[in-house]
């Protein structure tokens, strides 16, 4: 009798200490809902808010009604370590080690998405999905994907960083100088320089508020970026490796467009409110997308990125010229995978669904 091949087992870690906890989870019911139950095993663990490991206890992994979804309970685990381990063992028990193959960190933030979780997974011998060390740093950093994106000659909107070294975190608009505010203008948005969803961004169209926006993004962040708002319309495009090497491929872009009354694109419009439309792929002409895809895979290489990124661009047009002016605002190595998350849309309109799209990234990982 001819045993059957040993399936992959995936541990999909999910959750975390960040701010984007609940939005971690979401994107990992959606990736564990597209491995193919006849190629893989999941072992799906959840991080705490405080940091502990644990099987997740299979609690909903979707925003219901409004309330978004939490790692809460479940065995207590940790990772071996030891590289020769290659698993997670259960704490204060004499379970044997859960061996795993692959692990895909659906983290968004801090200790996720910042190079943390990727470099304990090296120094633990685990190939695992997305960008390594470096990349997910530098990426997570506002501050230095703007730096290196503009060293490969890639358009970055004006900005000023602020730091907690400098006292600038507890000040008034004083903390910007007055040739910096007349250079940004208004408005101006106020970021954390190491986060994403939209957490503790502010958009300023008074001065007056500049302190208390200020104060926002320093709850989630030492570091701020202040940037000079950029007109255009607001294009993404997914990036991922190519299958046996080469350049990677780029997807149909995407367009994010307001709806009447809709400020800007913040955390409720992303995910709660019915806040926006999603033109999947961009109403763009042929050259327009040529450009933006020739972008994204040149700030994927730029970054050191690797296995998948979304890119994310506004596109707009030179006053004096007319030509198209495209800025990058972000790169994002491991962007959303929820419903109606803008990365998978994007390659399913490109023809690579959501099963298909997910085992490729396994697959990249796999390979190295």
């Amino acid at each position: 009798m001819t045993e059957e091949p040993r399936k992959t087992r995936v541990a999909v870690v999910f959750g975390g200490r960040s701010a984007e906890h609940s939005i971690s989870c979401v994107s990992a019911g959606s990736v564990m809902s597209a491995l193919d139950p006849d190629r893989y095993e999941v072992v799906a663990v959840g991080i705490t808010r405080d940091g502990g490991w644990v099987l997740h206890d299979g609690g909903p992994l979707a925003i219901v009604d409004g309330r978004l979804p939490e790692v809460t309970g479940g065995r207590p685990v940790t990772l071996v370590g030891d590289p020769s381990g290659r698993g997670l063992v259960e704490l204060g028990g004499q379970a044997p080690l859960v061996p795993v193959d692959v692990v895909f960190p659906v983290l968004h933030g801090a200790y996720g998405e910042d190079g943390t979780i990727q470099g304990l997974l090296e120094m633990s011998g685990l190939p695992y999905v997305g960008s390594g060390v470096f990349a997910s740093a530098a990426s997570m950093d506002k501050e230095f994907t703007k730096k290196l994106l503009s060293a490969a000659g890639i358009a970055q909107g004006d900005h000023v960083v602020l730091r907690d070294g400098h006292g600038a975190l507890t000040t008034d608009p004083a903390a910007l100088s007055p040739a910096q505010r007349e250079r940004l203008g208004l408005p101006v948005f106020v970021k954390p320089s190491r986060a994403g969803s939209s957490i503790g961004i502010t958009k300023v169209a008074d001065w007056a508020d500049f302190a208390a926006a200020v104060a926002t993004a320093a709850a989630v962040d030492t570091k701020i970026v202040v940037e000079a708002s950029v007109p255009g319309r607001e294009v993404e495009c997914g990036v991922l490796a190519a299958p046996g090497g080469g350049l990677p491929h780029t997807s149909l872009p995407a367009e994010i467009r307001l709806k009447p009354g809709v400020d800007w694109y913040d955390f409720d419009a992303k995910y709660l409110d019915d806040a926006v439309d999603f033109d999947v792929p961009a109403q763009l002409t042929p050259e327009q997308t040529a450009a933006v895809q020739d972008v994204s895979r040149r700030a994927y290489l730029a970054m050191d990125c690797r296995g998948l990124a979304r890119v994310d661009f506004f596109l707009g047009t030179d006053p004096d010229t007319g030509a198209d002016v495209l800025v990058v605002n972000e790169v994002n190595t491991m962007p959303g995978f929820t419903p109606i998350s803008m990365f998978p849309r994007m390659w399913a309109a490109a023809g690579v669904d959501h099963r298909e799209l997910v085992d490729r990234l396994v697959a990249s990982a796999l390979a190295g």
